[in-house]
């Protein structure tokens, strides 16, 4: 495989969020069997790997590890088992552990054997308040949750150690439910806190901490954390998003923007051709194809980033699809969704 070394354009860096549809021909069950109990799998390594050239070649600039699992159970499977922790939900740094990135080290050693630089990766993690949702729901335990902020902490603080022929420059921590669900009872402070944890290590090594958010309602908790400085926004497929957002509190806080300029809503895109086309795309993919042919185009793309670049000026520093695109019904599909961003970009630096 030949790589041609990616040049940033501008001070917008194009990232992705980390989820990628698998082969048809393969089980999401012996994908998730072999990362927890067979991760020499030559069968594995092919499959990650294939993926992560997928994004390069499809212009990613910081690509995120194919992350092909459930977002909590990744991490909850090692953290809950007590053969891994000294203390409860606090896991032991040795076993805090994303085989992912050291599977996908083969392409970016083939990357920096090419092209002479190290590969700079996005590293997802699931956030403590998540996590905590996930396991206790609305009880409000603010020592289990420092716990497992901890934990989100360990788990970069391996990836970075592991890091061999790239670079890790960017850390996300997803908190979809942060602005959305109402179980949360945490007071502010509190999760403020979990957030400055989370992120520590990273922030202390240079490299970006975004915050995926499914809801910009409360962001501003995540600008006064000490570690994050990238507030990830949904906004292609939500474009009222950007106006909740106030450029003066980000800059008081000295806080960026990762702006969503491509819609992932596959279900959404999927019912919006089913009434123009009065047929069950779903049963057509020709038909389904229009997507990214029709409807998110880099002409569209581009025109996001440039809205949003217009509110936010250089306050934008990141941008890319609005979420993953693990429910994508094809590879092909989704490689063309990211191409379709990459040229967004090029197309928008042009103007």
């Amino acid at each position: 495989m030949t790589y041609t070394k990616i040049l940033y354009m501008s001070n917008v860096i194009y990232d992705d969020v980390g989820s990628f549809p698998i082969p048809k021909d393969t089980e999401k069950e012996w994908v998730d069997y072999a990362l927890n109990e067979d991760q020499k799998n030559e069968n594995l390594i092919v499959l990650l790997n294939n993926i992560f050239q997928q994004k390069i070649e499809s212009g990613v600039h910081v690509p995120t590890y194919p992350q092909l699992r459930d977002m909590n159970e990744q991490f909850l499977s090692i953290i809950r088992n007590p053969e891994n922790y000294e203390e409860p939900f606090n896991v032991k740094e040795e076993e805090a552990i994303i085989p992912e990135i050291d599977i996908i080290g083969k392409t970016c050693s083939e990357y920096k054997k090419t092209t002479g630089e190290e590969l700079g990766i996005r590293v997802c993690i699931t956030g403590p308040v998540e996590l905590y949702l996930h396991e206790f729901g609305s009880t409000a335990y603010e020592d289990v949750l420092k716990q497992l902020a901890k934990s989100t902490n360990s788990f970069i603080k391996n990836s970075f150690k592991k890091a061999k022929d790239f670079k890790i420059s960017t850390i996300s921590i997803d908190e979809p439910s942060i602005g959305i669900n109402p179980q949360i009872m945490f007071e502010d402070e509190h999760i403020i806190e979990s957030l400055s944890i989370a992120g520590d290590y990273a922030r202390k090594n240079d490299a970006d901490v975004e915050i995926h958010l499914h809801s910009p309602l409360h962001y501003e908790l995540a600008c006064q954390s000490e570690s994050i400085n990238i507030i990830g926004v949904e906004s292609a497929a939500n474009p009222s998003y950007l106006e909740l957002i106030d450029k003066s509190i980000l800059e008081s806080w000295d806080s960026y923007l990762r702006v969503g300029i491509a819609r992932t809503d596959i279900s959404n895109l999927g019912a919006y051709l089913n009434e123009m086309h009065n047929i069950n795309v779903w049963k057509n993919p020709i038909l389904l194809n229009e997507i990214v042919t029709d409807i998110e185009t880099p002409k569209i793309i581009s025109k996001r980033l440039k809205r949003a670049k217009l509110l936010f000026g250089d306050r934008v520093k990141y941008a890319g699809p609005d979420c993953g695109l693990g429910s994508w019904p094809s590879q092909e599909m989704a490689r063309n969704l990211l191409y379709n961003v990459s040229r967004g970009i090029i197309d928008f630096e042009d103007i």
